[in-house]
């Protein structure tokens, strides 16, 4: 599905990353939060291409929509756990 995004146990601890590269995702994120643009991003790590940070943000959106339809589906077993 991404031509980009791996995850290998001998690299990074399995963590997903870019490929070629020892970044990972949640790195890449982390340089996002703190407000880089995508420009600040490959200034600063010439190594990735805009390919492989627009995957990195289409991973982002996959995996949210993951997380809200688990959240989603498990709704009524939250609620009478908490």
């Amino acid at each position: 599905m991404f031509n980009h995004i791996a995850s290998d146990p001998e690299i990074l601890n399995g963590k997903p990353h870019i490929i070629g590269t020892r970044l990972s995702i949640e790195f890449v994120f982390e340089l996002f939060a703190s407000g880089a643009t995508k420009e600040d991003v490959i200034k600063s790590y010439p190594q990735l291409t805009v390919d492989a940070i627009e995957e990195v943000l289409k991973y982002a959106e996959d995996f949210q929509k993951t997380v809200n339809h688990v959240v989603d589906k498990n709704a009524e077993l939250y609620r009478k756990l908490s």
